[in-house]
């Protein structure tokens, strides 16, 4: 798999040619970058190219795993899933594979928006659960003034 990569560094070494085909490559290439924390040739034991080092692991279904820790677990799952499955298309070695970068656009903007909606309804639960917990100034100034007791109260 290593070898495609190597022949499209090559061919556009040789043509000097980019296209949207390869700038849609390239993209891919950020968005995994974005999404994982790594950089394009993760160093291990042995270096690897990014698109060798998630592929595996998304085949497994461990998504966990690719996702950058810095973000500790607080993203949509969904969102998550479907931006990798889109970074991955960008980044096939066949450039007539690779999508469209309108079609990244706009599914970009769907992840985006399952992003925002669950942002949301974390938010609204939060302000739930200030609301259900709060006091309302009557009951906190009576309860101070019932549980002063004693000779020093006034």
């Amino acid at each position: 798999m290593w070898r495609n990569y190597y022949f499209l560094f090559v061919r556009y070494y040789n043509t000097q040619k980019l296209n949207e085909k390869s700038n849609v490559f390239s993209f891919g290439i950020v968005l995994l970058e974005l999404i994982t924390g790594q950089p394009a040739i993760v160093k291990n034991d042995e270096p690897i190219h990014l698109v060798h080092w998630v592929s595996p692991k998304l085949e497994m279904g461990d998504i966990e795993s690719v996702v950058d820790k810095r973000l500790q677990g607080d993203f949509d799952v969904n969102s998550i899933l479907k931006a990798l499955e889109l970074a991955m298309t960008c980044t096939t070695p066949t450039s007539s594979q690779r999508a469209a970068m309108s079609l990244v656009l706009l599914e970009l903007k769907e992840c985006l928006a399952m992003e925002l909606s669950r942002s949301q309804e974390k938010n609204m639960g939060l302000r739930e659960e200030i609301t259900t917990k709060s006091y309302n100034s009557s009951e906190v100034y009576s309860k101070d003034i019932d549980s002063m007791t004693g000779p020093l109260a006034r």
